[in-house]
């Protein structure tokens, strides 16, 4: 074969459009002429080779009463798997509007995670009347689940998991595999347990696939087992898989017996969810999506608004202070933002990375004081850095060496004073119990503001007039 370009034996690799994973508007536009008609048959046709993922993006990007409609349309032929991908807050606009009885028949395919993670957004009424019209097996594992506290190991695991006694071979292991009716949709690990059903090991299916049939499980399998507890917070979940680099670790109850198995996909879903919730609330957003509706976007901002105004009067009060000074030297008015401006991203720099270090736990006890001793200086060199810029550049134009020298200064103390607030304010709120994301932004910009102005209106109060 002959490419483009004649070189003979190779194929030409088609190229990847920019906007390959981006929903196909004209495909959008077809699916809301179909809700809108009310033909499920063409629904049917459109959504035929969608991947669930593109199958939730797309329930998510039509209107709430076009969401309904499609869902009630499409149910026979939809894959119910789509009700996990869905964003959390669209999932519970939605499910309380459908028939239980339905919701109930879509639980059935999914795992027992999954089916855990779709319901415990409902209110008490709803999931009651959804577990009801579950098969009595089903009810009683996801009902179990339910019983543990939210995000947490137990509400993260699968019930279904494959399990053996040490003492059965290779061969027994696949042949039981091979006949089973109900093996996890998805699994990595066999677990080994005793009569009791506390953990011996576990072995991969790799290694259970490339070993002959008489060998003894016990003679493969890694004793070296890491286990979770059922109430582990499912941030500690990611960080071991993260950590340790796990696939799959089965999870116990108090008595150290085998209650289910969390896989790296449910895991790796935990640590991309605690670094979004990190970013929104650092913004002050909270648990905000793009599909959420306005009144409730502007529910979950005013508090963090009002908060950040009540931090502005606090600036403003320190400005009104100095009024008679910046009166006589009007150039103050014009300067003194700057230095605020500077404290305030020096701190939000460092911020972000205390927070995530944190979150992570790479920021410990053990070098807690080094990092708080480079930021410290990072700080400081940087003030000394800006300090010659801005006093240099002062003085070029309004002709005032001491006016320079004084916005200098206190470029050099508020860019100080930024790196320790933006890492001993998230040490501290962590200490006491705070969510470090979620308030330290408002307490560093009143920190950095209040002594940036402070500062300099006060040496010009010293040295100018």
């Amino acid at each position: 074969m002959t490419d483009e370009q004649g070189d003979p034996g190779t194929e030409r690799v088609p190229e990847r459009a920019e906007d390959e994973y981006l929903l196909d508007s004209e495909l959008f536009e077809a699916v809301v002429e179909a809700v809108e008609a009310q033909d499920a048959g063409a629904l049917a046709t459109l959504i035929a080779d969608l991947h669930v993922a593109d199958l939730a993006d797309l329930v998510e990007q039509l209107k709430f009463d076009q969401r309904i409609a499609f869902l009630t349309l499409t149910w026979p032929v939809i894959d119910k798997d789509v009700l996990a991908e869905l964003q959390e807050n669209v999932r519970d606009e939605l499910l309380p509007e459908l028939d239980p009885t339905l919701v109930a028949e879509a639980l059935r395919e999914l795992d027992t995670d999954d089916a855990v993670y779709v319901l415990e957004g409902l209110e008490d009424e709803a999931q009651e009347a959804v577990v009801e019209a579950l098969e009595p097996s089903d009810r009683a594992m996801i009902s179990k689940s339910l019983t543990y506290p939210d995000y947490s190991a137990g509400r993260l695991m699968q019930s279904e998991f494959v399990k053996a006694p040490p003492f059965w071979t290779v061969g027994q292991m696949i042949d039981e595999m091979r006949n089973s009716e109900h093996l996890p949709e998805q699994f990595y690990d066999v677990v080994l347990v005793d009569p009791a059903m506390r953990p011996l090991g576990k072995i991969s299916l790799a290694r259970i696939l490339g070993s002959p049939r008489p060998v003894i499980l016990e003679s493969l399998m890694d004793e070296h087992i890491r286990t979770l507890h059922v109430e582990d917070a499912q941030e500690d979940v990611a960080y071991a898989f993260n950590q340790y680099h796990l696939v799959s670790c089965p999870v116990v109850d108090d008595d150290g017996r085998v209650v289910g198995v969390i896989t790296i996909d449910d895991a790796m879903e935990v640590l991309e969810d605690e670094a979004e919730e990190d970013i929104k609330r650092l913004g002050g957003v909270g648990d905000e999506e793009i599909t959420d509706r306005v009144w409730a976007i502007t529910r979950r901002r005013f508090p963090w608004l009002a908060a950040n105004l009540a931090t502005a009067i606090l600036a403003s009060a320190v400005i009104a202070i100095f009024d008679d000074v910046i009166g006589k030297l009007v150039a103050l008015a014009i300067l003194m933002p700057i230095v605020a401006s500077m404290g305030g991203n020096a701190g939000t720099q460092t911020l972000t990375v205390a927070v995530r270090a944190l979150a992570t736990r790479d920021l410990t006890p053990s070098n807690m004081m080094r990092t708080v001793g480079r930021e410290t200086l990072v700080g400081l060199l940087n003030g000394l850095l800006f300090a010659l810029v801005i006093g240099a550049a002062t003085w070029a134009l309004y002709g005032n060496p001491m006016l320079g020298a004084v916005i200098a200064a206190a470029m050099v103390v508020n860019m100080l004073v930024a790196g320790l607030a933006g890492i001993l304010i998230p040490i501290g709120l962590e200490r006491i119990g705070a969510d470090p994301a979620l308030a330290s932004g408002t307490f560093v910009t009143t920190v950095t503001d209040v002594v940036g102005f402070f500062t300099f209106l006060g040496l010009a109060a010293l040295l100018l007039l």
